[in-house]
Parts: C-alpha cells; sequence; structure tokens
C-alpha cells in the first residue's frame, strides 16, 4: 500500500493534512516533533471515523508557515531514524567480529 499525504485545508496559520496508509505509529512522534517547534501554537492528528477515514493532522502556528513547522519537524525525524541506522548497521558490524 503507497502512502500518500494530501492538504485537506491551508490558511495562513494553520493547515490540515490528509494522511493515507499511515498510522499511529509515525503519526504520533510527528505530532510531538512538530510540537516541540517554538513557532507551533497546536498539532494534533484524529480520526473523524475510525473504519472509514484517513488519520488527519492538524497544525496552528504562532509565526511563520504551518508546512514549515511540519517540514522542520519531519527533517528532525529523519535525522533520528538516520542516525538508528548507523548505530544498527556498527552494532552489527561489531557483533560479526565476536562471533
Amino acid at each position: 500500500m503507497d502512502s500518500k499525504l494530501r492538504v485537506v485545508s491551508k490558511e495562513k496559520d494553520q493547515m490540515t493534512l490528509e494522511m493515507t496508509n499511515y498510522d499511529n505509529t509515525i503519526l504520533k512522534p510527528l505530532v510531538e516533533e512538530i510540537l516541540k517547534d517554538e513557532q507551533v501554537a497546536e498539532s494534533k492528528y484524529y480520526l473523524k471515523h475510525p473504519t472509514i477515514d484517513n488519520p488527519l493532522i492538524y497544525v496552528r502556528v504562532k509565526t511563520g508557515k504551518p508546512q514549515a513547522a511540519v517540514k522542520r519537524a519531519i527533517r528532525k525525524m529523519s535525522k533520528v531514524y538516520e542516525t538508528l541506522s548507523a548505530d544498527l548497521a556498527r552494532e552489527l558490524k561489531k557483533s560479526k567480529n565476536v562471533e
């Protein structure tokens, strides 16, 4: 299944994104990272109906653009996962030498 993101609504200081084929394992950390941004006033994700609707992420900013806050959060998360991947590769390499 392909994951997709669609802008449902966008205004000067807020936007709502529809997330297709994403679940709590990525949406919760993304919203938490968005909320760490000092320019963000509010961010949450929700479902209108649990079986027929896709999750929505809502972001409202104090200053700046909401899409910029989402991009910053995604970049930060990406760096965390890249570091985790590098750490895993390093540990696997070390464990090969142990065997």
